[in-house]
């Protein structure tokens, strides 16, 4: 075989060699980022509460822990009173993460049929209590009584209306939906005898109201454990810009470290963040209660979240429970704790659909 003839038939079979391993990698499971991925997002709009059960976020945006760890990404941040409200934003897309509770956390995924937002961490677990007046010394006392939550179908709405209707008080109790702020001032009036509060706003009816601790949520869970606040992004901006999603979960892993070992400090910073939103300070003991009440934590405690479903059933505020399944994706999150070597987060069945 002459040398030129050789050449030529090496190289059509270099060829195509190429162009079979080329499709191999194509196909492939190592195949690069998917196309949906644009990188860091100019942008990011993070929602959370001027609450203590929101303490992360509030960390997070006084220490400026997100922003270092966005870079180029500019941080916008918005508040909201309640989970509904913060929903709307979410699913209108004028919100790209929001820190919000566990009920209005299933209901966008709900009402979307799934689609629009994804469960990526934990931010804290208890933090909600029943607070009355101190003549009131059972469940049973609040009958004909008005009981105050901070919205319709609101973490702690569901939670109250699930309640009363295992204790047989569906409809004979009022439920009235009011702000945090405007059921201390209802409370101090006379006008409710009850409510149904994330901290501080229970430790503040107590503390300025003369309200009294009824029940503690965290003694009707397993443990004491349950997801009084999360975090959840939209589906489209988690394809999009998975970069910056997973540079706010380092900011929100970064300020619960801190908080954890920094206590004072940690206290001081949430209320000068919420002096900045609400234009008022918490006094100490205020602050102390409230801070005890919580615990900060990456884990969404994803076990809990099929119950939770069928808690807004039985609060009258879902026709059916939620189907939850896929609802969780801790890839990220799980990403950024491996790194640092700390203990992943489960997902317990809830990332498979």
């Amino acid at each position: 075989m002459s040398t030129k003839r050789f050449l030529t038939t090496s190289l059509a079979v270099l060829t195509a060699f190429a162009a079979i391993a080329g499709c191999s990698r194509a196909g492939s499971s190592d195949a690069p980022a998917p196309a949906d991925d644009k990188g860091a997002a100019a942008e990011v709009r993070v929602g959370y509460f001027p609450n203590v059960t929101h303490a992360a976020a509030l960390i997070g945006v006084e220490k400026e822990l997100f922003k270092k760890e966005l870079g180029s990404t500019k941080l916008t941040t918005q508040t909201f009173n309640a989970g509904p409200d913060e929903v709307n934003a979410l699913l209108g897309e004028s919100l790209d993460v929001a820190y919000i509770g566990s009920g209005p956390a299933i209901n966008a995924y709900s009402k979307s049929k799934g689609e629009a937002v994804k469960l990526i961490a934990g931010a804290t677990s208890g933090g909600a209590q029943l607070v009355v007046k101190p003549e009131i010394n059972s469940i049973e006392d609040l009958k004909g009584k008005v009981i105050a939550t901070p919205q319709l179908g609101n973490t702690q709405d569901v939670s109250l209306k699930k309640h009363l209707a295992e204790k047989g008080l569906t409809g004979q109790v009022t439920v009235t939906n009011v702000e945090n702020a405007q059921s201390l001032d209802l409370f101090k009036k006379g006008d409710i005898a009850a409510a149904w509060s994330p901290q501080p706003w229970s430790a503040r009816l107590v503390a300025e109201a003369g309200a009294k601790v009824l029940l503690d949520e965290k003694t009707l869970w397993e443990g004491g454990a349950f997801p009084t606040t999360v975090i959840i992004v939209r589906t489209k901006f988690l394809k999009e810009h998975p970069q910056t999603v997973e540079a706010i979960l380092k900011g929100h892993v970064a300020a619960i470290d801190w908080a954890k070992n920094n206590k004072d400090d940690a206290k001081k910073a949430v209320n000068a963040a919420l002096e900045k939103l609400t234009s008022k300070k918490l006094g100490d003991k205020i602050l102390d209660a409230a801070w005890d009440n919580i615990e900060l934590t990456t884990d969404a405690q994803a076990k809990t979240f099929p119950q939770l479903a069928k808690d807004a059933v039985t609060a009258g505020i879902a026709k059916e429970a939620a189907n939850v399944a896929g609802y969780a994706d801790f890839t990220l999150l799980n990403k950024v704790l491996q790194a640092q070597g700390k203990p992943q987060v489960e997902a317990a069945g809830l990332d498979k659909k």
